[in-house]
């Protein structure tokens, strides 16, 4: 597994600010406290479904998850809020982020759109290199999710990436940050945990 401290490094060289804390409650507080009085749009995640967040901002905020508000506007709106929250799918000690997608409405807001994006990192997201990390979402984390989802995919069944063409897939796009965009202010908050899939 990749080195927490050695990967913040390599974040902040790639102009990422970056955040560490021992635990997911300890990242959920500090979200609470920075996150207050402001529009938040929230990228589809188990880490944030996890660590109970999404309460406790509305009552400060105006937040748009289509997890909890299903209305066909709902990912359009979180992609226009002032500020994005989502979780990373892998990262690798380099300091590369990745993200698999169906729907792209993740992947757009961290890129363009929102003022600022804060992306939490569970230390189970971890791996020593780019292509670690690619084969850890394709092995791991797409597998669970869709087996949560109840999808009827071949990864939900077999554990693995078949690189599937079922209608259920969930891998549509792909986006390998290699660093910061340019767009906005983006910052990551690394919890020696592990959170998510």
């Amino acid at each position: 597994m990749a080195d927490l401290e050695k990967t913040r490094k390599n974040l902040e060289g790639r102009g990422f600010r970056v955040h560490r804390f021992a635990s997911g409650a300890e990242a959920a507080e500090f979200l609470v406290q920075t996150l207050h009085g402001t529009s938040i749009g929230i990228g589809g995640s188990v880490t944030i479904d996890t660590l109970g967040v999404y309460d406790r901002l509305c009552g400060s905020n105006e937040v748009f998850w289509h997890w909890k508000n299903h209305a066909p506007e709902t990912r359009e709106r979180a992609g226009k809020a002032e500020t994005y929250l989502c979780s990373a799918n892998g990262v690798s000690e380099n300091g590369e982020i990745v993200n698999i997608d169906g729907f792209g409405n993740r992947l757009a807001a961290t890129l363009y759109g929102p003022r600022k994006v804060y992306m939490i990192v569970g230390e189970n997201k971890l791996a020593d290199t780019l292509d670690a990390a690619m084969d850890r979402i394709k092995n791991v984390s797409c597998p669970r999710n869709a087996k949560r989802l109840n999808l009827k995919t071949p990864c939900a069944v077999l554990g693995r990436c078949t690189d599937c063409s079922s209608p259920d897939r969930m891998c549509h796009a792909t986006l390998i940050l290699d660093r910061k965009p340019n767009a906005h202010p983006m910052e990551i908050l690394l919890v020696a945990q592990e959170l998510g899939y």
